[in-house]
């Protein structure tokens, strides 16, 4: 479909200033244009993530160049293709990771970064994949290096990032262990495949990963919440363990004594995804194409959607977010 074919104009979400959900806002602009090697994508669904709550506040501004309209994943229909395009093609049902702009009924998204939507899957399911399954393969298989046979500890395990790493890593042989706050959760993330699940409200998490190892600690922790568990998880660490440090919901500063990296020889390591270049990203497109989009066609895994809503409602998705109350994905659909 050529571009003269597609509306002018498009409602998207923007944030005006910096602060809570009350700063969102609903606004017409003009549909953007695929630029070489990028395609148009008409927007189906978007995924809410953290990474979006904290730009809002003023904390995680997209990198130079991008536009500042939020929304960091997308499922949709591709309608239009840059110079150079040749896959995907016009009309293909996809899911893309994009730097922004996927808050709005059109977004530009870079060609090697859409994948194709699983066979189970409704374009809307699929929009809520990329952020989680690009940012956990990369972090718990590279980084973390875990392998089958080895412990992992996932924080979060009801979040959409946990509920992703509680699978794939159970799925790739793994012992896994989640936290959560509270005992719904706690059964959430073991009805998804965790072995053990610990509510971080009622348990000491370094005590109950040494009393379920044995004393030996886990091989690997995955953890978006800092502050205080930088420590704590240092300590729950197995010789040779890795901490995967993925986001921070509490200070990033902290004091700690690194006696225990030395006599355990462990790795403290992390990563952010959002900057990194079109190439890198792309490798780790591939390897969710060879890896993981199988057992998403097979619903060997899958992405758990625990509530959606409609673009002009994103001030409730944000609030819902924030709260914490949700296990699994939320989502904004735009009505197309």
């Amino acid at each position: 479909m050529p571009m003269s074919d597609l509306p002018t104009s498009m409602r998207q979400i923007r944030f005006e200033g910096s602060g809570g959900p009350d700063v969102i806002r609903i606004e017409t602009a003009p549909v953007p244009v695929p630029g070489p090697g990028q395609v148009l994508v008409e927007v189906v669904a978007a995924g809410v993530n953290r990474p979006d709550c904290l730009q809002r506040a003023g904390g995680y501004p997209p990198p130079p160049g991008a536009t500042d309209i939020p929304g960091l994943e997308i499922g949709g229909r591709v309608v239009a293709t840059g110079e150079g395009v040749t896959t995907p093609k016009l009309g293909d049902e996809v899911c893309a990771l994009v730097i922004s702009g996927g808050y709005a009924e059109y977004c530009v998204a870079e060609a090697p970064l859409c994948l194709p939507v699983p066979k189970p899957l409704s374009v809307l399911e699929a929009a809520g994949l990329p952020e989680n399954y690009y940012t956990v393969y990369d972090n718990i298989f590279t980084r973390g290096r875990l392998v089958a046979g080895e412990t992992i500890l996932v924080h979060g395990g009801s979040s959409g990032i946990g509920s992703t790493a509680i699978q794939l890593a159970k799925h790739a042989g793994a012992t896994v262990f989640a936290t959560a706050g509270s005992q719904d959760k706690c059964d959430f993330c073991t009805s998804l495949g965790a072995d053990a699940a610990i509510n971080y409200r009622a348990e000491d998490f370094v005590a109950e990963v040494k009393r379920l190892t044995d004393g030996k600690g886990v091989d690997v922790i995955l953890d978006m919440v800092g502050g205080p568990y930088i420590a704590r998880n240092l300590a729950a660490l197995a010789l040779e363990g890795r901490l995967v440090q993925i986001a921070f919901l509490q200070p990033s500063r902290v004091d700690i004594d690194l006696m225990p990296v030395m006599l355990r020889r462990l790795t403290i390591t992390g990563s952010t995804l959002r900057a990194r270049s079109v190439a890198l990203k792309a490798a780790i497109a591939d390897h969710l194409r060879r890896d993981v989009w199988p057992l998403l066609d097979t619903g060997t895994v899958r992405p758990v959607i625990h509530a959606t809503f409609p673009l002009e409602q994103a001030q409730a998705a944000h609030a819902l977010m924030e709260s914490s109350a949700h296990s699994g994905k939320i989502m904004l659909e735009t009505g197309k």
